[in-house]
């Protein structure tokens, strides 16, 4: 279930602390409320048939998708890589070129393998727990795919 979301002092209301199990069905329900959030939703979509079809389980989404922006520039996925079949998967989703340019024009999103290091101390998945505005604990959404 997606909880409410909550004033962190960042430019909008997040998620809470937490990871929160959620279908795409229900990630639509709540988050594709235009039609840019729709057309994000769609490359959404899209990127997790891809991702499932290689093995992958779940992924964990984030970004300005999941606030209460009205024009999220796009949305942020780490994915998890067990069970992930190389041969399988999408070569878009390891090109971080040019700030990864190629995955946002495929798919409109970011992704990123969970237990890769963001930042040098702290994996995606844990990276991307933390506003990036205040620095206070904020929420994601974990969807099984």
């Amino acid at each position: 279930m997606i909880p409410e979301l909550v004033d962190v002092g960042g430019p909008w209301k997040v998620l809470p602390p937490g990871v929160f199990e959620a279908s795409l069905a229900e990630v639509e329900q709540r988050f594709a409320t235009n039609e840019r959030r729709k057309g994000l939703f769609a490359g959404l979509r899209a990127a997790s048939e891809a991702l499932r079809r290689a093995g992958c389980a779940c992924i964990y989404l984030d970004g300005s998708y999941v606030t209460e922006a009205t024009n999220p520039g796009d949305f942020d996925v780490c994915w998890e890589s067990q069970g992930v079949d190389p041969a399988l998967l999408d070569p878009v989703f390891l090109d971080f070129d040019d700030r990864r340019k190629r995955q946002k024009q495929k798919y409109g999103g970011e992704f990123f393998p969970a237990a890769a290091m963001a930042d040098g101390t702290h994996r995606f998945i844990e990276f991307f727990q933390v506003d990036k505005a205040t620095g206070q604990r904020k929420g994601i959404v974990k969807v099984q795919i």
